[in-house]
């Protein structure tokens, strides 16, 4: 039989199968190192009688965590408490996600104002926020919260019922149960299935050029889920009202000032960077669109709305999605200021049961996952909002 020593050597001149080929070695290699690295730290501590695994995780944790989003209790288990600083560690980034959008948004704009002190005031606030690293600002709002506001007992009554000290804001709250848990759960079904129909709407309004009045249809679909929640657990609505006790506030809700520091630190500075991202994104936009919506007759402020925003995002949303991963990133900071974030609650676990590698894997984890949700959810709306070549 004779067989062709040429192809073989053919086949290495081949770009796709060396394409292949070095892909696979590549992988081959990281898988061994990482399987060697592994054999070795489970030797080492195996040798030091160290413990390994995730089976701590099953444990009690008895340590007390001051504050939580979700219920816990320290007979409750290491696995609760690291899912309690996960949640905690969200919720503050959400909403420092929410607020330095918008405060970027209108200092990014700002900066470009043809008024020259708020143009000046817009620059100074940026380059303020910009170059002094995040850590110092959270110790100072932490410290101006804790040292300049007074104590609990001679709390300021700003509104009815709304105190402010150096315990945090306090405020009426809705005394939470399940049901109202159901309830919310039912009114974000609502809206997506509103933002459905109108979706439908529109469409069948495209294709048939036919202009149908749609909003009954989309308010129906948004309402109905938590109506029919509403009638169904029929849950008491309690209002918790704080009162000034002898020592410290009763009843309300409470913005402590840890989470209050730790929220205006990681907005204002994340802002500051989502300002300059708005401030090119508006420039890209040629001046020809600015002219041709004021010779439309539109307003300033409708031709930005309208015209020059919609067009900017296509620069904005790759870099922004960068100052969102960075804020969600450096949210780990909160364990400088007392924040019983993930991090912190990942430290008190290892300092008690002293396996540190699953705990750093644990939050390392958590991060990463956390980033490619965002960077996912950022790149679906990259291509939604990005010109389509026909």
């Amino acid at each position: 039989m004779y067989v062709d020593s040429t192809s073989g050597t053919r086949l290495l001149y081949n770009l796709r199968f060396r394409a292949i080929l070095y892909q696979v070695l590549a992988v081959g290699s990281i898988i061994f190192l990482g399987l060697y690295l592994f054999s070795n730290v489970s030797q080492k501590l195996a040798e030091q009688n160290i413990a390994t695994g995730f089976g701590f995780l099953s444990r009690e944790a008895g340590f007390v965590i001051s504050q939580t989003l979700i219920d816990y209790k320290p007979t409750d288990t290491y696995g609760r408490a690291i899912l309690a600083g996960i949640a905690n560690t969200i919720w503050v980034s959400a909403w420092s996600v929410v607020l330095a959008s918008v405060l970027g948004l209108v200092v990014g704009i700002a900066r470009l104002s043809r008024n020259p002190l708020l143009a000046f005031l817009a620059f100074l606030y940026v380059e303020a926020l910009r170059n002094v690293p995040l850590l110092l600002y959270l110790f100072l709002w932490y410290a101006l919260i804790v040292t300049g506001l007074p104590a609990a007992r001679e709390a300021w009554e700003v509104l009815p019922h709304v105190f402010v000290s150096n315990s945090g804001l306090t405020v009426p709250s809705l005394v939470w149960t399940s049901a109202h848990t159901i309830i919310f759960a039912a009114l974000i079904l609502g809206g997506v299935l509103a933002v459905a129909v109108r979706r439908r709407t529109t469409t069948e309004r495209i294709r048939t050029g036919k202009e149908r009045t749609t909003w009954p249809l989309v308010a129906l679909a948004l309402l109905i889920p938590p109506v029919l929640a509403l009638l169904i657990l029929q849950p008491e609505f309690t209002i918790s009202i704080p009162e000034k006790g002898r020592f410290r506030l009763a009843g309300g809700s409470q913005l402590t000032p840890e989470f209050t520091a730790l929220l205006v630190g990681l907005a204002l500075s994340a802002s500051a960077g989502i300002a300059e991202i708005v401030r090119s994104g508006i420039l890209s936009v040629r001046k020809g669109q600015w002219e041709a919506s004021r010779a439309l007759g539109l307003t300033d402020g409708l031709t930005m709305r309208l015209v020059v925003l919609p067009q900017a995002l296509r620069v904005i949303i790759p870099p922004l999605t960068s100052s969102y991963l960075s804020l969600f990133k450096n949210s780990s900071l909160a364990i400088a200021i007392g924040y019983p974030d993930l991090v912190m609650v990942s430290n008190t676990t290892m300092n008690q049961t002293g396996q540190a590698i699953e705990g750093i894997a644990i939050f390392m984890l958590v991060y990463l996952c956390l980033s490619i949700t965002i960077s996912l959810l950022m790149n679906w709306y990259n291509s939604r909002v990005a010109l389509k070549e026909r």
